[in-house]
């Protein structure tokens, strides 16, 4: 089958029109569509109420937090930050990104921040396990705890600047798609390169804001399996085998997002088939909300999967449905909690 060169700087307007026949987008369009009305406002009030819950559980619960909880808590910001973001990104692509370029930098930055604070704080989350169970570390003071997850957001701000450099709202060209005279070219709001040696950059937060992280992850927890496979203290195996179950739903749901992006950009200047293309936006759009899916799981992992979490949500609830003040919720939730607790691990 012939291929086509989309990227046209060597033709005329008229010169291309005999070359190439335009690529259609009505099957991803569609899928898309399905997603921003059905799927993506469902990830957002979820996301929204079931991480606002989270942190005012946090807030309410008054024995000593371990460099976990913290943590958590931190990712939990991080998706609630997405979620308030969620909504303008629907609007704006369903009104071919009418928000201006400043938008288009701004959101798009948001769901990098989240990413890059996540991976990075689960990593953190690893890291302190390591030093508690196979260094047997006394757990660091809360404080502490803070400046770790403050560094992790810096870090994460560093690795997004890319992002909100390169993102731009341009208008996609006419003939690459299968756009009549008649209609109006849309706008775009995405990665916009000058040439393919800059394509490196996404490479690079990548490498280092993911796949870095990931390892470091992966070496903690293999470390610590070990221990544990010696130790007969199965407080410890249950902290581990919530984290573990967290980061392993974070690594599901963004890796193959960032993995088919990788591509697409990496091919944004190589000769396509149509048909190729379009399979590779397909895919772009569907691990994407994958991706995005994931600011509503981890408070429904804890309520499934950690007693201590349910307890302290139903009281919570309970107490707000009868109208009791806050310092009589954090009483009962102070009362509810087991000698050995803590709010998400254990």
């Amino acid at each position: 089958m012939e291929e086509y060169d989309y990227h046209f700087d060597n033709y005329t307007e008229a010169e291309y029109y005999d070359i190439i026949e335009p690529c259609s987008k009505a099957r991803s369009q569609n899928i898309e569509n399905v997603l921003q009305l059905f799927v993506y406002p469902v990830i957002c009030f979820v996301g929204l109420i079931g991480n606002a819950l989270v942190t005012v559980m946090y807030a309410l619960y008054k024995r000593t937090k371990s460099m976990t909880d913290v943590c958590l808590l931190h990712v939990a910001i991080a998706d609630i930050l997405f979620a308030v973001a969620l909504p303008l990104i629907i609007y704006s692509e369903q009104h071919e990104w009418s928000m201006g370029n400043w938008s288009c930098k701004l959101l798009r930055g948001i769901y990098s921040v989240n990413l890059y604070s996540g991976m990075l704080l689960l990593a953190c989350i690893s890291g302190g396990q390591y030093l508690s169970i196979v260094h047997a570390r006394r757990s660091s003071a809360p404080l502490y705890s803070h400046l770790v997850c403050a560094a992790a957001w810096l870090l994460a701000l560093l690795l997004s600047v890319p992002t909100f450099v390169f993102h731009e709202r341009y208008q996609t060209e006419s003939s690459y798609f299968n756009i009549t005279d008649s209609e109006d070219v849309p706008y775009v709001c995405f990665f916009k390169f000058q040439s393919d040696v800059i394509t490196a950059v996404p490479r690079f937060q990548l490498a280092l804001g993911f796949i870095l992280p990931l390892l470091i992850t992966g070496f903690c927890y293999s470390s610590i399996t070990v221990t544990l496979l010696q130790d007969k203290n199965f407080q410890r195996h249950k902290a581990v085998h919530v984290v573990l179950t967290v980061v392993l739903v974070f690594v599901v749901c963004h890796m193959p997002y960032n993995i088919t992006l990788l591509y697409y950009i990496t091919n944004m200047f190589q000769e396509q088939e149509c048909s190729d293309f379009e399979s590779a936006e397909l895919a772009v759009i569907i691990t994407r909300s994958l991706a995005y899916l994931h600011a509503c799981l981890n408070p429904l992992l804890y309520a499934l999967i950690r007693v201590n979490f349910r307890k302290h949500g139903k009281n919570y609830v309970s107490a707000r449905w009868s109208s009791c003040s806050t310092s009589e919720i954090s009483i009962s939730m102070r009362r509810s909690t087991s000698d050995n607790g803590t709010l998400f691990i254990m």
